[in-house]
């Protein structure tokens, strides 16, 4: 699957609306998206018919070297968010090989990233609606929450805010994350991986 550098890319940022869900770690995908957000100029806006917020702007160096991007926060809870992101795709014309899933993982470290094309959703329910609706040969940009401790359940885990201690690096690796998801929209996720891939 090769991206089309003429074509717009859409950044979709996984979590849940509602300030109640703001600072789960299930959520992650939406504080990236914000901080891409806050770089390109914009605010968040209704998207039309579409369950979802939408920015749109340019990133990289300006001139020819610059791309379009759509940010994306869709508004129809996790286990929903395929059906908003393809009538997005749809109507901004994106190829899926330009998508990129910005969302939390549980089988990597805190604040670890891996960026990767196509693949299975490891039992995340926003990857399994997106990859319903769009097949796998989008990209992914995995930030890691690590395992639940203890005997906590999966779900528990994922809708709970981060920890304190958590949350002292947590800005930190959320602008790395958006470093990285700006390169591979920019240079391509060879380099994207050789860079961010910790």
């Amino acid at each position: 699957m090769t991206t089309d550098p003429g074509a717009p890319w859409l950044i979709v940022g996984l979590g849940n609306p509602g300030p109640e869900y703001a600072m789960n770690r299930h959520n992650v995908g939406f504080m990236v998206v914000d901080l891409l957000a806050g770089r390109v100029g914009g605010k968040f806006k209704r998207a039309g018919k579409a369950q979802a917020q939408v920015v749109e702007g340019r990133i990289g160096p300006p001139g020819p070297g610059s791309r379009r991007v759509v940010l994306v926060k869709p508004m129809s809870f996790m286990n929903l968010s395929g059906g908003p992101v393809n009538a997005l795709r749809d109507f901004y014309k994106v190829p899926v090989g330009n998508v990129v899933a910005v969302h939390d993982e549980l089988d990597i470290d805190y604040g670890t990233l891996r960026l990767k094309l196509g693949g299975g959703d490891n039992g995340h329910n926003g990857l399994k609606s997106i990859t319903k609706a769009l097949g796998s040969d989008y990209h992914r940009a995995r930030f890691g929450i690590g395992r639940p401790p203890g005997r906590m359940q999966v779900a528990d885990f994922v809708l709970k805010d981060f920890s304190s201690a958590e949350r002292k690096e947590l800005d930190y690796f959320v602008d790395r994350a958006a470093d990285a998801v700006e390169c591979l929209v920019i240079d391509g996720l060879e380099r994207a991986q050789s860079t961010y891939n910790s």
